[in-house]
């Protein structure tokens, strides 16, 4: 199961309270304040690694909660921290917030009678208490009057990038664990010599978050289903994706490794067949074309023989304006349009008739299925890649 997209609800650890306690201790009639101070909540913590190619853990484990901080401890002793909950994400994951942080650390002034009858005021984060019934009442949403939002598309349009993961072992705090709270030795003074309070542990940062993965590729495969790109990626590199005679074979991106003689290495990522009207969304055309999004290269595979009554010079302006149409940016990547099934009967026509009809584009014929043009495809992308 391929997953390229999940909505996540992360919570960093909570700090730890601090201890009210005093030194006890044989011969020692009146001991000081000895409470120690609570441990830091863990952080939530994402990792970039290259080892991975989907988001199918985040699938299973949807709640990434890290832990508490430990509470402080007589004789001066701290509390240990939460153990940081550390998370792996493939390269090229992009992180949105859904809605508004949560800050949960709204400090308030609470008033601690001292032993000697005085009063004082010590600010703290109190942790608010929600009940069920408010609750429930407060979410509640009136569904004639009030359409459910797809928070998806509403992220898109309005939400906040949080981070992009792009290099193999970049890291990035999602959420920030809460400071453990102080305990009543640092209350200590010439006049308050014994505190009977400590102070509570912080919240940790929490928040939902949709988790997006884009590909990160030197050369992307675009095209019409059933045009030969999973053929294409199978002769050129180890990968072997499905290769049916029927369209939408390939539901998923499929990413292969270019090898060369010198040792030189380029990736290749197949994406799924695009159709009309891919830019809105129709045939999951956002699922497919957000990753090509971060290919320096791409190519555009055509279907010379017209195997699916498909114009080819139709194709190709068809699959510039979706390209545009989802973000003008794509146009401006250097691309290279090939000439697939050349060995077809019909297919040397049509190439005559597509160079008659879409001027000054150069075009490369080849054949993936019996290997015509392969070597003189290699030697192309290799050197626009490496081009400044």
């Amino acid at each position: 199961m391929f997953i390229d997209e999940i909505k996540v609800l992360a919570r960093a650890g909570h700090g730890g309270k601090g201890c009210v306690a005093f030194h006890r201790e044989a011969y020692v009639t009146k001991g000081g304040p000895s409470g120690g101070n609570g441990g830091r909540g863990g952080d939530v913590i994402l990792i970039a690694d290259h080892d991975l190619n989907n988001l199918i853990n985040q699938f299973y484990v949807p709640r990434l909660i890290a832990d508490d901080g430990h509470p402080g401890m007589g004789k001066g002793m701290d509390g240990p921290a939460g153990k940081d909950l550390i998370i792996r994400v493939p390269c090229g994951t992009l992180v949105w917030r859904i809605g508004q942080a949560i800050d949960r650390n709204a400090e308030v002034e609470e008033t601690e009678e001292t032993g000697d009858g005085k009063k004082i005021t010590v600010s703290s984060a109190k942790r608010p208490v929600i009940r069920t019934a408010n609750r429930a009442k407060a979410l509640e949403i009136n569904l004639e009057t009030e359409p459910v939002e797809d928070p998806v598309a509403r992220i898109r349009e309005k939400g906040e990038l949080v981070c992009d993961l792009t290099e193999n072992g970049q890291q990035f705090i999602l959420c920030k664990g809460g400071r453990g709270g102080l305990g009543n030795r640092n209350f200590a003074t010439s006049v308050r010599q014994a505190p009977r309070f400590a102070q509570p542990g912080e919240y940790g940062t929490e928040g939902e978050f949709l988790f997006e993965l884009r590909m990160v590729a030197e050369v992307g495969l675009v095209g019409y289903p059933n045009a030969g790109k999973s053929t294409l990626l199978a002769a050129i590199s180890h990968a072997r994706p499905k290769i049916a005679a029927y369209p939408f074979t390939t539901l998923t991106p499929q990413v292969g490794i270019l090898e060369y003689p010198d040792f030189f290495r380029l990736t290749v990522c197949d994406v799924p067949g695009l159709i009309a009207g891919a830019h809105n969304n129709v045939g999951l055309g956002h699922a497919f074309l957000r990753h090509i999004a971060r290919c320096k290269y791409l190519v555009i595979l055509l279907d010379m023989a017209g195997t699916d009554n498909r114009a080819p010079w139709d194709d190709y302006r068809s699959l510039l304006q979706e390209l545009e149409l989802y973000d003008p940016a794509l146009l401006e990547k250097p691309r290279l349009v090939v000439a697939n099934k050349i060995d077809e009967p019909a297919a040397e026509a049509n190439l005559k008739q597509f160079k008659r009809k879409v001027r000054k584009v150069p075009v490369l014929p080849i054949s993936a299925a019996f290997g015509e043009g392969i070597a003189e495809f290699r030697r192309q992308i290799r050197e626009a890649v490496e081009a400044p």
